[in-house]
């Protein structure tokens, strides 16, 4: 082979492998799970909205994803490597996390609620079943080896639950938004309830338009029979691969007869929670978010004694921690969230409530749950 034409093929060799490469990852991030940006109607309605602004959502006081008052090594890109490939001892618990699987099909029509692990959530609620956020998959993550669930947090299937009325998301990040465990449930869902720009994932997704509600914060949904559901508004950010806040976050609340339910979905302290709880005057329960962070994000991730602070101001009677508990996705131990808001909770006027995962929450009386986070 003369010289020209081992030059020639090493050039087309090389191209070849990087249209190989390049076909790879066109494939890759073009997969059903990534979703799609919202378009048509649906984006005519986001163009509508007040926290919509040329091509993205912001919060109701923009705040940056990283601060800058940080040191200044610890860049993103320096936190990135650390959180993927740096030491994670404390991060993982030592041993399986325990759990108390309730069988959901023998509740009945109770009110009642059960904490699946990090920000799942399954609610009855005057004669409704509800989930929030479910994650079943053994990683919260596009890529199999990132965000791996603690060992024993995995203990819900799809399989487990009853028909469900109302699925609801309070974003589209891959730890609340879980492509394998939405498909799964699927022929269980009767309705999908989400802020806006969401329903485009399950409209691609092969659910049918009008099973999805999805509305901007302080939206009021009346699903009848005494229920009606809260779209709220929280302090976070979307978006699922490059594209930054192409949809929008929220908390939820629900209101029966009897019962107000509070759950925060992920975000930063903010006025909103002052602003929430006077809305409606206290909660019976809250599902506060308390984990996954770092002073770094602390605007768009409460620390333990914000979290407790937002329980005060959302006038919480019981409060249980969500967001920890099954997957390490800061740099602090993974009961360090469970530990420091029992501490910030002595003097507060709430009963902190910390259930195991699958562990019956009962909405009337006292139950003594236990520190099952200490080991």
């Amino acid at each position: 082979m003369n010289r020209r034409n081992f030059i020639r093929n090493i050039f087309v060799g090389a191209a070849g492998t990087a249209a190989l490469a390049g076909g790879g990852i066109f494939y890759y991030v073009n997969r059903p799970e990534f979703g799609r940006l919202p378009s048509g109607s649906r984006l005519e309605k986001i163009l509508s909205s007040p926290h919509y602004f040329k091509d993205h959502f912001e919060c109701l006081t923009p705040v940056q994803i990283m601060s800058n008052d940080v040191d200044e090594h610890e860049n993103r890109l320096v936190a990135t490597w650390k959180f993927l490939f740096g030491d994670k001892t404390g991060l993982v618990p030592p041993k399986p996390i325990p759990s108390a699987k309730t069988d959901l099909n023998s509740l009945g029509n109770r009110d009642c609620a059960i904490w699946l692990g990090h920000s799942s959530i399954y609610l009855q609620l005057h004669g409704r079943k509800i989930l929030l956020d479910p994650v079943f998959s053994s990683y919260a993550s596009p890529i199999f080896f990132v965000n791996r669930a603690f060992e024993g947090s995995n203990v819900y299937s799809a399989a487990d639950f009853p028909a469900l009325d109302i699925l609801a998301i309070t974003h589209d990040h891959w730890d609340h938004l879980d492509y394998p465990s939405i498909m799964a449930l699927k022929p269980k869902i009767k309705t999908v309830l989400c802020p806006l720009g969401v329903g485009e994932y399950f409209e691609q997704w092969g659910f049918d338009a009008d099973k999805i509600i999805e509305d901007d914060w302080d939206s009021t949904i009346d699903f009848g029979r005494g229920l009606t559901a809260h779209i709220l508004p929280s302090q976070h950010f979307s978006g699922r691969m490059l594209t930054a806040n192409p949809t929008e976050w929220c908390a939820f609340a629900f209101v029966t007869p009897a019962r107000k339910i509070f759950c925060s979905g992920d975000g930063g302290y903010g006025e909103h929670f002052k602003d929430i709880g006077k809305n409606f005057g206290g909660f019976d329960l809250a599902f506060m978010e308390n984990g996954q962070y770092n002073r770094a994000w602390h605007a768009i991730h409460m620390l333990p004694d914000e979290t407790a602070q937002a329980s005060e101001d959302i006038h919480a009677k019981k409060v249980v921690p969500i967001h920890a508990g099954k997957f390490a996705l800061a740099r602090h131990e993974w009961n360090a969230p469970y530990k420091d808001l029992l501490a910030n909770s002595t003097d507060k006027n709430y009963e902190l409530l910390t259930p195991k995962i699958g562990e019956l929450i009962d909405f009337d009386g006292y139950q003594n749950f236990s520190e099952w986070f200490n080991f």
